[in-house]
C-alpha cells in the first residue's frame, strides 16, 4: 500500500477548494478470464500476469472539481483498483492510475502527480478499461508516469510537454527521467481528425506494471520519434502510429545501441444506437534486430448497459473475455 502515499500531497495541495467545488465519483469492476494457446492453460488477465494491465478487479475513479467565483481554476484526478494477481501477497495487487492535481491558469492547463505523458496516440486514449491497448502498453514509454505536465488548446490543434521520472507505475527515483512533447493539428471533436508529431529523450527504467527489470535495473539513455493520426469517418474510426526508439544498453550491453522501428494501426466500425457495439482489429509490427515480429488483436465490445460493457478479444495467442462496471454514483 505504500505506492498509494505517493498523492498524500496531491490531496494536501487540493485543501483550499472553495464550496462550489464539484465531485464525481465511479465505482467499477471487472471480471477477467481468458485461454492462452501458447501455454495450454486459463489466464486470469488480458496480457501479462505481471503488468498493470485488466485483471479481477474493483476500484473507483474520483474527479474534484476545483472552483471559484471566477470559475474553474483546478482539477483532483484520482484513480485506482484492487486486483486480483497471484505472483502477490494475498493475490491482491494495489494499482494506482490517475493521481494528479491539474491547474488551469489563463497560458494553459499544469498538471502535477501521476499522468499520461505528452507522447503519442497514448496520451489521448482513454484505455483505463479496454482490452486492447496503445503503444504505451508495449514497451514504448510509460502509459502513466510521475511527475509533471503542460497542454494548450490552440485554434489550430493543441501542444502538450511533460518532464517525468520515467519509471512508469512505481515511484523510483533513481537518476532517471523522461521529457516528452507532442504538437498536433486538428480536434476529433470539430474537424474529425487530429495528426501529431512526438519526441521524448531520457534516461528511464525498465519496469512491466510495478515490477523493476532486475537485468536493467541501472536507467538506460533512451529517444524515441513519433508521428501519429486518427481519422473519424461516420461509424468508423482508424488509428496509427509510426514510432522508432533508440535505447543505449550502457554498461549491460557495452556499445550496444537497440533500434526499434514500430507501426501501429487499429480500426474500430461502430455499430447500432449511440455505437453501443465496437468491432476492432489493431495491428502491431516490429522490426528489431534484423528481425520482425507481428502483433495481431481483433474483437468486440457491446455496450449491455450504459453502466455495463462486454468484451472478447483475440489478443494475439490468448483469447480473452472481459464484464466491466463502471458505475457513477
Amino acid at each position: 500500500m505504500a505506492r498509494f502515499k505517493s498523492f498524500v500531497l496531491i490531496l494536501a495541495l487540493a485543501a483550499p477548494a472553495s464550496f462550489a467545488s464539484q465531485r464525481l465519483l465511479y465505482l467499477e469492476a471487472q471480471a477477467v478470464a481468458g485461454y492462452s494457446f501458447h501455454d495450454n492453460e486459463v489466464v486470469w488477465y488480458s496480457m501479462d500476469q505481471m503488468d498493470a494491465m485488466q485483471k479481477p478487479s474493483i476500484g473507483f475513479d474520483f474527479l474534484h472539481r476545483l472552483s471559484g467565483e471566477s470559475g474553474d481554476w483546478g482539477l483532483l484526478a484520482i484513480q485506482a483498483r484492487l486486483a486480483y494477481d497471484s505472483t502477490y501477497k494475498y493475490n491482491i495487487e494495489p494499482q494506482l492510475y490517475n493521481a494528479y492535481l491539474k491547474l488551469k491558469p489563463s497560458f494553459g492547463d499544469v498538471w502535477l502527480g501521476h499522468n499520461k505523458p505528452a507522447f503519442g496516440l497514448a496520451s489521448n486514449l482513454d484505455n483505463h478499461g479496454t482490452l486492447l491497448q496503445p503503444l504505451s502498453m508495449y514497451g514504448f514509454g510509460y502509459d502513466r508516469d510521475w511527475g509533471a505536465g503542460y497542454y494548450r488548446d490552440l485554434d489550430w490543434g493543441n501542444a502538450a510537454l511533460s518532464a517525468t521520472l520515467g519509471s512508469g507505475m512505481p515511484f523510483i527515483a533513481k537518476g532517471n527521467y523522461l521529457l516528452s512533447g507532442r504538437l498536433a493539428k486538428g480536434d476529433l471533436n470539430r474537424d474529425n481528425y487530429t495528426a501529431g508529431l512526438s519526441a521524448s529523450y531520457g534516461r528511464t527504467l525498465e519496469t512491466m506494471g510495478y515490477h523493476l527489470d532486475w537485468m536493467f535495473d541501472e536507467p538506460r539513455r533512451m529517444a524515441m520519434l513519433g508521428t501519429d493520426g486518427t481519422l473519424y469517418s461516420n461509424r468508423w474510426e482508424n488509428r496509427i502510429e509510426l514510432l522508432v526508439n533508440i535505447t543505449d544498453h550502457g554498461e549491460m550491453l557495452p556499445s550496444y545501441m537497440d533500434t526499434v522501428f514500430t507501426i501501429f494501426y487499429r480500426s474500430t466500425v461502430n455499430a447500432m444506437d449511440e455505437n453501443r457495439l465496437k468491432l476492432e482489429l489493431q495491428y502491431i509490427y516490429q522490426h528489431q534486430s534484423n528481425e520482425d515480429h507481428h502483433f495481431l488483436s481483433t474483437g468486440f465490445s457491446y455496450q449491455i448497459i450504459p453502466d455495463l460493457t462486454t468484451r472478447l478479444y483475440l489478443i494475439e495467442s490468448s483469447i480473452v473475455a472481459q464484464l466491466y462496471w463502471y458505475h457513477n454514483l
